[in-house]
């Protein structure tokens, strides 16, 4: 703990700064204090569900936010009211806000600090606390690449900071020399559990040495420390873009949320920094060097207090949302109107991993605000070489190596998305997206519909088995994905459509998780359109006519069927899915009403496969017309062995045609 609290006042708040400055910084903290105090005998009203109090830390969010030019992203915590306060939000949509009104920034479909808003420049956070801090490295990436010589601050608490996510950000920031101001608000604790239970280091700050960043220890009590060492520190990283780590030292004075408490601080502890509260203590130096006065001080009192009942008026007469189900589904894609780019007539025969690089190169084109991000993606060309080439052409501004981290890259392609430029980001097997799960399917998915930002990144997955590489590079796990509304699938089958389908998914604004068979990238030939066109997301393809049965499938599961049907004598329609979120229901309709028999493929294993789930659609909406069970064929449910024969024994093909035979005899 560190003693901030000398007898001299002049001594503590010893500045250069004009009068108007210092009575300026005061007035931002006496708004968010009264704000809180006001919020707390709401909260005991029940005329608000629940409240995250920054009461004592008002200097920290206040002191950053002035210091920072107002088309600078900040991406704040809970209890950092002063930001929204300083950047000047309109009290009453705040109010609104916390309310779950339909006019908050969220329309009620998330809570307090939950949400951000472009118009401001604020990014909130969302409760896993930690990927917040890679798409601070993203948004920071944007501006320096477009040259803005602006800064982004990102907060976290010490207790964030034990988050992976805290040390990919910053191994990130570090490596790519990005202007991220890092703002530690080292509180005490983290909920209950103390510092001395979160890390064992004397000084967080201390940490910026392993990553080669630069680091400082702030008084976070003191604004007028704050205000000017953060005024200084972001003019040098404007002009010498680089990260820096702030540890504030503070503390927090009520409970993690309000229904917690305090009981578990010592009171002596408590008594130690109540008298060291950064609004008071402030008030108290100014009216001694006459700065203001009490007159003041009474009249901004009664002044805030009018603004804020005024806006708690107007708030509560705001309508609680009224939606339908329609509504709702509607907010959770960002709209996009496809526009179809028909192909050239001009082809060549090339095999899907060449189709994948064209259609990368064409948006690549097409898109000068469009970068590459993966592991090995630069001059190595990536582990499939499909990038190769790809740095001497675009540079490596638009072609980014990146460290082993998942998580960070997934969260800098959604800052590079909310700063206005679009990512396509490699995974170097799909099977090593869980490390990036977390961003993708609660902050990436959820995005659009919490407070319509969109995500426009694509992750591209190379996946599947047939090449003998064993439990961690051989899943499809498509199904991972499947139940998270927001993120957009995409699973090409051949060339043609791989690059077709991987242009529509770049020019897309959702996120688009996009499967590329490894097993095809270099077996599956097809002439191929030259130059730049699309395919529409959620069309399947039918490859032949029949009446026999329907196949539906995807991925290698296209040319197993199609092997099969060469060697059978059967009038079958083949039905390549293409893309699984949109689904095609309408092509699946048509053809079950058509053949009254159908058969679903996967290459995944059956249990909570996709295919499982479009059986039971299947069954509710056709059922009047199967003159069959619905037989679904999926790989068994173990790990993907390495050994070539426990591979095909773990893959459907060894019994597709039994499956088959017993659904046209049936």
């Amino acid at each position: 703990m560190i003693d901030t609290q000398p007898t001299d006042f002049k001594k503590l708040y010893k500045n250069n700064l004009d009068k108007e400055v210092l009575i300026d910084l005061y007035k931002k903290m006496l708004l968010p204090r009264l704000i809180e105090e006001k919020m707390l005998i709401l909260l005991r009203q029940g005329r608000i569900s629940k409240w995250f109090s920054g009461i004592g830390q008002e200097a920290i969010a206040i002191g950053v936010t002035a210091a920072m030019q107002k088309e600078e992203y900040i991406l704040p915590m809970h209890r950092n009211l002063g930001v929204f306060t300083t950047r000047e939000i309109p009290l009453w949509k705040l109010f609104a806000q916390w309310q779950g009104k339909a006019d908050g920034f969220t329309k009620g479909r998330d809570r307090s600090f939950h949400f951000g808003t472009q118009e401001y420049h604020i990014v909130g956070m969302i409760s896993h606390l930690g990927p917040q801090l890679g798409v601070a490295d993203g948004i920071a990436l944007a501006q320096k690449l477009k040259n803005t010589g602006k800064a982004t601050a990102v907060f976290t608490g010490e207790g964030g900071t034990s988050e992976g996510d805290f040390h990919e950000a910053l191994n990130v920031a570090s490596v790519w020399s990005l202007p991220v101001l890092f703002c530690i608000e080292n509180n005490g604790y983290g909920l209950s559990t103390p510092t001395s239970e979160q890390y064992n280091c004397e000084h967080l700050a201390d940490r910026a040495l392993g990553y080669g960043i630069e680091s400082h220890i702030i008084d976070g009590n003191n604004i007028v420390e704050v205000y000017t060492k953060i005024s200084s520190i972001l003019n040098d990283m404007r002009e010498n873009p680089h990260p820096v780590l702030i540890e504030f030292k503070t503390f927090r004075r009520r409970g993690h949320e309000e229904a917690s408490g305090t009981k578990y601080v010592p009171d002596e502890l408590m008594e130690y920094w109540e008298e060291r509260d950064p609004l008071t203590r402030f008030e108290q130096y100014l009216l001694d060097e006459k700065i203001i006065s009490n007159e003041d001080v009474e009249q901004w009192n009664t002044d805030y207090k009018q603004d804020i009942n005024d806006g708690l008026d107007l708030a509560f007469a705001k309508a609680l949302p009224q939606s339908t189900p329609e509504q709702e589904l509607a907010d959770v894609f960002a709209p996009h109107n496809h526009h179809q780019v028909e192909p050239e007539t001009s082809t060549q025969n090339i095999r899907v991993i060449d189709a994948i690089k064209d259609g990368l190169e064409e948006a690549m084109d097409a898109f000068e605000d469009l970068v590459i991000m993966g592991q090995d993606v630069a001059e190595y060309g990536g582990v499939f070489k499909i990038t190769d080439g790809f740095v001497e052409k675009y540079g490596r501004d638009r072609v980014r190596n990146t460290p082993i981290c998942e998580s960070a890259i997934v969260e800098a392609g959604m800052g590079l998305s909310i700063a206005g430029m679009k990512a396509v980001v490699e995974m170097q097997f799909a099977d090593f997206v869980s490390s990036g799960f977390n961003p993708i399917v609660n902050y990436l998915a959820k995005s659009y519909y919490r407070w319509n930002q969109k995500a426009d990144v694509v992750i591209r997955m190379p996946c599947g088995a047939g090449v003998g590489a064993g439990p961690f590079h051989s899943q499809t796990n498509e199904a991972w994905f499947y139940t998270v509304p927001g993120l957009k699938i995409v699973y090409p089958s051949s060339p043609a459509d791989a690059k077709g389908l991987l242009i529509a998914s770049i020019e897309d604004p959702n996120p688009v998780l996009f499967f590329e068979h490894k097993a095809l990238y270099r077996s599956s030939y097809d002439d191929v359109p030259k130059g730049y066109y699309n395919i529409e997301l959620g069309k399947a393809v039918t490859y032949s006519e029949g009446n026999d049965a329907t196949v539906i499938t995807f991925g290698a599961g296209v040319h197993w069927m199609k092997q099969l049907m060469e060697e059978m004598d059967v009038h079958i329609e083949l039905i390549d899915l293409r893309t699984l979120v949109p689904l095609d229901k309408e092509t699946i309709i048509r053809s079950v009403q058509k053949t009254g028999k159908v058969l679903l493929l996967t290459e995944d294993s059956l249990t909570g496969s996709v295919i499982s789930d479009i059986a039971a659609f299947i069954s509710e909406e056709c059922f009047e017309f199967l003159d069959a069970p619905v037989i679904r064929l999926g790989s068994i449910d173990t790990p993907i062995p390495f050994e070539k024969g426990l591979e095909n024994n773990y893959l459907p093909i060894p019994t597709l045609k039994e499956k088959v035979k017993k659904l046209l005899e049936y």
